[in-house]
């Protein structure tokens, strides 16, 4: 999260106008979390390289414009959230569609798992719990889908997933709560 004096560092207002201080420090600020929402969105690192460039080929274009009305990770996170939905309608993405891309994205995500070295079979219900919640995951709609990994990936509260989805408030608790409930349901499966 930004810190109002790396937000003022980032651009700075000057009668109205929105100058720009340096584009290359706001994408190697907002790079790496741009990416990890598209990839988990996408489930393809070439679609997420993609949707990240255009993000930031988008929001270069844009820059000038910029009002400041919302915080620039905001900003930069809901043109993020149109490109993956344009991508996924344009293609009728299948997500995990291939096992490889699969197998790697739980190799990554396993390792967010801290290990305080765990036992072979803590290590592998750990790997079976994180397939399961990705398989969820991948079942539920995209509105769901998009606001639990805002929520749980990109650590967003509501009134910033509001800002940057445009859905209301009480769509994104409906929305997040289901996501959760599916989640659940399944984990307790594993049990």
């Amino acid at each position: 999260m930004l810190t109002t004096a790396q937000n003022t560092r980032l651009y700075s207002r000057m009668e109205g106008v929105v100058v720009q201080e340096s584009f290359e420090e706001l994408v190697a600020l907002h790079r790496p979390r741009i990416f990890r929402f598209a990839l988990a969105s996408l489930r393809d690192r070439d679609a997420a390289e993609t949707v990240t460039q255009d993000c930031f080929l988008r929001a270069h274009r844009a820059w000038p414009g910029f009002r400041g009305d919302a915080s620039v990770k905001n900003w930069l996170m809901k043109i993020a959230v149109n490109l993956v939905r344009d991508r996924a309608r344009g293609r009728q993405f299948q997500f995990w569609k291939r096992a490889e891309s699969s197998a790697i994205l739980l190799d990554a995500a396993g390792q967010f798992i801290p290990d305080t070295a765990s036992s072979p079979e803590a290590a592998l219900s750990a790997r079976q719990q994180m397939e399961a919640v990705w398989k969820v995951v991948d079942r539920l709609s995209s509105a769901q889908r998009r606001v639990f990994l805002l929520h749980f990936m990109e650590d967003m509260d509501s009134s910033e997933i509001e800002e940057v989805t445009g859905m209301s408030s009480g769509v994104i608790r409906v929305q997040l709560h289901r996501a959760i409930q599916a989640v659940r349901h399944e984990l307790r499966g594993l049990k």
